[in-house]
């Protein structure tokens, strides 16, 4: 669905982020649930400093943040839970079918994504650093444990639970913080499954309009002395 500026659901998101985290921003998740459920939405973008304001709404300043209407909600799962309770896209009407997507939801939160950008801060932004080094055998092995008992879960089916649900948006979202990596190569299953995720319209039209939040909104220039150009 498009972005509708009159729309009383508002997705925040960042003005900007440098390239390498495009495409990543945590709010697509929030957009891709959208973009399946067929709900407008539209875009408030906050920059850096965060204005005071929005501390109210997520209060360490990170997005994405929901107002749908007097509702307001922060934390990426949360909000995919809520987008999903509005129709029965994402979250089946069986009582034990929605539990299961429900459990996936969390797992994909708690299970699996600490350990992905674990493994994303030892090999980036720690990478070199003594304590990574040592870090790495023991997450490898345990990563790999939570990916190879998702793999056995996953089976031969296209989703989790059959049909795609709120669980697989947010198990896919996690994947893709650790795409590329040995731990994913090394497991075809979750390696097609990712890429299934990623070939659905809804996320393709997700990602594009992120990319497209960014446009215009480039930080000045800075001179070496400190001052902005």
């Amino acid at each position: 669905m498009p972005v509708d500026p009159s729309s009383p659901l508002v997705i925040t998101s960042l003005a900007w982020v440098p390239e390498f985290a495009r495409g990543h921003v945590r709010d697509y998740r929030a957009r891709w649930a959208c973009e399946e459920l067929g709900l407008d939405y539209a875009e408030r973008l906050v920059g850096t400093p965060r204005p005071d304001s929005y501390y109210h709404d997520q209060p360490w300043g990170q997005v994405p943040a929901l107002h749908d209407g007097d509702i307001e909600l922060f934390e990426s799962g949360a909000i995919m839970l809520h987008l999903a309770e509005k129709g029965e896209t994402l979250l089946p009407a069986g009582a034990q079918a929605r539990a299961r997507a429900i459990s996936w939801l969390f797992a994909a939160m708690n299970t699996i994504e600490p350990l992905m950008f674990e493994l994303t801060n030892v090999n980036v932004f720690a990478r070199g650093e003594e304590w990574a080094k040592l870090r790495k055998p023991s997450l490898y092995e345990f990563l790999g444990q939570r990916l190879d008992r998702l793999a056995d879960s996953l089976g031969d089916k296209d989703w989790l639970e059959g049909d795609f649900t709120i669980g697989d948006l947010a198990m896919t979202s996690v994947l893709r913080v650790g795409e590329g990596s040995a731990s994913m190569k090394q497991r075809p299953t979750l390696t097609a499954y990712l890429e299934r995720a990623k070939a659905r319209p809804a996320f393709r039209r997700a990602i594009a309009d992120q990319l497209k939040s960014f446009e215009g909104h480039e930080p000045a220039p800075v001179a070496k002395d400190g001052e902005q150009q």
